[in-house]
């Protein structure tokens, strides 16, 4: 079976090399270096990355990772290259269910953040899984929108989300939602079905965790 964590990890290492540290990426306010720096906070360094989603613990999150991002270059992409047998999120046992979608969104956090980029063609089963995922994500991705969102991915499925209210329909490859539902509505190819000032207010809410 494809490891698509392993492939999208590897490819984002690339590319962290290829563009350099101070590259753009489409996490407001970060450079490639800065995310990098994330990225091995998130695998190596569990008391941090629990800032990630806890308030009280993000100011110890963001000591940590600023501190990682003065590491060398090189070395700061090699740790992120390495995935840690032991952590909590990228063992054996957790890699592909919880490094998946996180290594997708971050290569094209990179990819993307540049003008001119193309969306690239993914296998089938690569989509079948990103839309999982998705899917599977979708009400907490949702759960601050007042909206009743109807979202499909043709050819593979759909599902409902958002906290109720008008009616409005995603429409888009799986990888593309993928990207959308974690907060990068604008660097997407996604078709929003909705009252004008209910899609502007759709494509610039905060979703994601």
């Amino acid at each position: 079976m494809a490891s698509y964590a392993q492939d999208e990890r590897r490819a984002l290492a690339d590319l962290f090399l290829a563009v350099g540290p101070d590259a753009p990426t489409l996490c407001e306010g970060w450079t490639t270096r800065d995310l990098a720096a994330h990225i091995v906070m998130r695998e190596r360094r569990p008391d941090a990355a629990a800032g990630i989603v806890i308030g009280a613990l993000r100011g110890h999150a963001e000591r940590v990772r600023r501190k990682l991002a003065d590491k060398p270059y090189p070395e700061l992409v090699g740790l992120v290259r390495a995935a840690p047998w032991w952590s909590p999120v990228s063992n054996p046992l957790t890699d592909a269910a919880v490094n998946t979608l996180e290594f997708f969104v971050h290569h094209e956090d990179v990819r993307r953040a540049t003008p001119g980029w193309r969306a690239r063609e993914l296998p089938r089963d690569f989509q079948e899984t990103l839309w999982r995922r998705a899917s599977g994500s979708a009400r907490l991705a949702l759960r601050r929108v007042r909206a009743a969102v109807l979202i499909q991915a043709p050819g593979y499925g759909e599902t409902t989300a958002g906290a109720g209210g008008q009616r409005v329909r995603l429409i888009g490859p799986p990888a593309e939602l993928a990207l959308f539902l974690s907060g990068r509505q604008r660097a997407t190819r996604v078709q929003v079905d909705a009252p004008p000032e209910v899609a502007e207010r759709l494509r610039t809410a905060r979703l994601g965790i």
